[in-house]
């Protein structure tokens, strides 16, 4: 089976977060599922699977390759292909997760007899996780199981696309939903009533003017851009009816914060002041990922990739997580960010070749192995 069938095989399935995964981990699974590898199915809270697959000594430090097995929908994008079946269209290959991130997931899994024909004095590892697209929900359980399972490793490469760009930093993401409660009532007399949706609206405006605020007067860091933590009301409901006086309504605000000014920091003032009968609950969150102190990851990739190292980026990536837990992280994948959640996302073969060659001649130089090419 070639790296494009493999992607065949994986974009064919339509992996979408928060819900039952069991076919795309099954399909992972039967890849890796071979002697000499060590393979842990590791079920998550919400009833969907991990994967973590090792080759090699698992007790002695080694590289972890990360990448999540979801995807977003395609619905009501204008797709000129069928989005979970890969298509070839010139030199694209196009398809749902293509760039983000299963051209990744495709490397690695051709990578595997390479990999089981070598002398692996340290282990190659692969991490991957579920619910990356609502917020890096999945992650965590995995991270948690860790230490029962393999020793510390040595740094990890998370494969979102950066166009084989090593990345070394991203902002921290925080998602919150404030509920604003009412009285309902018939709106022939609206003064009976308690109407949730101007309180909602008057937040809206405050979030609003925290966002200016934060453009304005920062904090600041020149590696992002935009270089402050940024703040947007991005969903707004409330009612049912136009002749019900709305006894509910509610705001889902976002925050991407710089490693200097966490998102929960940027929200936490505006949910301080939240009138009485007012209520906020944390829906996804993310650390900000802050440069390794040793950058000699980075700069190995960057040279084997011909691309330059990139400072920061505004999106976020599990990067961030491994990272808080203590693994050295930095981003490179194949593809482009801009071409991600996006109608006729694609990626080029000669994108996932290079993904293949570098990460190769990364495993050859942190395994201390002499590998075939």
């Amino acid at each position: 089976m070639t790296l494009t069938d493999i992607l065949a095989e994986l974009v064919a399935i339509p992996s979408l977060p928060g819900t039952p995964n069991d076919a795309i981990t099954d399909a992972i699974c039967t890849h890796l599922d071979r002697p000499g590898v060590t393979l842990h199915r590791l079920p998550t809270p919400e009833g969907r699977w991990n994967i973590l697959a090792s080759i090699g000594p698992a007790d002695v430090p080694g590289l972890m390759l990360s990448g999540h097995s979801d995807v977003v929908p395609a619905h009501g994008q204008q797709w000129s292909s069928d989005p979970f079946r890969l298509t070839a269209q010139g030199d694209r290959l196009v398809g749902r997760g293509t760039s983000d991130m299963k051209g990744f997931l495709a490397v690695m899994l051709d990578l595997l007899p390479d990999l089981l024909a070598a002398d692996l004095h340290r282990p190659v590892h692969f991490a991957i996780s579920c619910d990356e697209e609502i917020g890096c929900q999945g992650v965590p359980h995995l991270i948690a199981r860790l230490p029962d399972l393999i020793a510390p490793p040595l740094a990890c490469i998370v494969g979102e696309p950066s166009d084989m760009s090593p990345v070394l930093a991203h902002k921290g993401k925080q998602t919150v939903e404030v509920t604003f409660a009412g009285t309902p009532g018939h709106s022939s007399d609206p003064a009976r009533g308690m109407n949730a949706i101007y309180p909602a609206a008057r937040f809206a405006l405050q979030v609003e003017e925290m966002a200016r605020a934060l453009r304005l007067t920062g904090p600041f860091d020149a590696a992002f851009d935009p270089p402050c933590s940024t703040l947007q009301a991005g969903v707004i409901t409330g009612g049912t009816a136009v002749n019900i006086i709305p006894d509910m309504a509610k705001v889902l605000i976002e925050a991407r914060g710089i490693p200097d000014h966490p998102p929960e920091t940027v929200i936490a003032g505006l949910v301080a002041g939240l009138p009485e009968g007012a209520t906020h609950r944390v829906l996804a969150a993310y650390p900000a990922l802050r440069a390794a102190s040793d950058p000699s990851l980075a700069h190995r990739l960057s040279a084997r990739s011909g691309r330059p190292t990139v400072l920061a980026v505004s999106y976020g990536t599990e990067a961030g997580v491994f990272a808080a837990a203590g693994i050295p992280s930095v981003i490179c994948g194949p593809g482009k960010i801009e071409r991600s959640h996006r109608a006729d996302e694609f990626i080029r073969a000669d994108e996932l070749a290079l993904c293949r060659k570098v990460l190769l001649e990364e495993i050859r130089t942190t395994c201390a192995c002499a590998l075939s090419t």
